[in-house]
């Protein structure tokens, strides 16, 4: 691995396995990759796979967050947990997963996930359903992305990192995500539409901010 590079470890159940036994996945991907990840974010929130979004209530969510944390007090190197979030939780369930996340004293989040809605899109809806069920990325989820970064950091009163991530085609999205209070960014689908230079030309517009607001 090139020097300097962060590496992260996305993790998430089987599609076989049964919700039931999804806490077993995490272990296992948990301790199989532990030495060669620089932070870990656990993921029930990825539509695509089958009953995973089921995760993020209360009960499944604290079983599945508790066993990661008590198996990184094992380790003489704590390395970061974050959670991936929808961008289809409510404010409640918002609300009730921050205090999930700030009693087990998880180490950020990663706002958001795919969206399972299908809201603002032009293509006709008879074509959206022939594509077929999934996660939808990109421009129609970047204002609710914003929007469940901004949330998310007033109810932790900027204490909790954010890793901002949905949405983010271009460098207004990106320093929109961190003036709404996002600590870090991650891109996807911006790659396919603005190509590998869109990092590049979001870093030097933070720069230039920087170096504007120093001077």
């Amino acid at each position: 691995r090139p020097k300097g590079l962060i590496l992260g470890g996305n993790m998430g159940k089987n599609t076989l396995t049964p919700n039931e036994r999804a806490v077993d996945d995490y272990e296992a991907v948990f301790s199989a990759i532990y030495e060669g990840v620089d932070y870990f974010v656990v993921n029930v929130s990825c539509p695509n796979i089958s009953d995973l979004r089921k995760l993020q209530d209360q009960d499944s969510l604290e079983q599945i967050l508790g066993r990661i944390m008590e198996l990184r007090e094992k380790r003489e190197i704590k390395k970061p947990v974050l959670l991936k979030i929808s961008p289809d939780l409510n404010e409640q369930q918002l609300d009730e997963t921050l205090e999930i996340v700030e009693r087990l004293k998880l180490d950020g989040i990663v706002a958001t996930n795919t969206t399972v809605s299908r809201e603002g899109l032009h293509t006709p809806a008879e074509e959206i359903s022939a594509i077929g069920n999934g996660g939808m990325s990109g421009a129609p989820i970047t204002a609710r992305s914003l929007e469940v970064v901004r949330y998310v950091h007033q109810k932790s009163e900027g204490k909790l990192p954010i890793i901002a991530v949905g949405g983010i085609m271009c460098v207004e999205d990106a320093l929109n995500m961190l003036d709404a209070g996002a600590t870090l960014i991650q891109i996807y689908t911006g790659f396919i539409y603005e190509g590998p230079g869109l990092a590049r030309r979001i870093n030097r517009a933070i720069v230039k901010r920087r170096v504007s607001i120093k001077s």
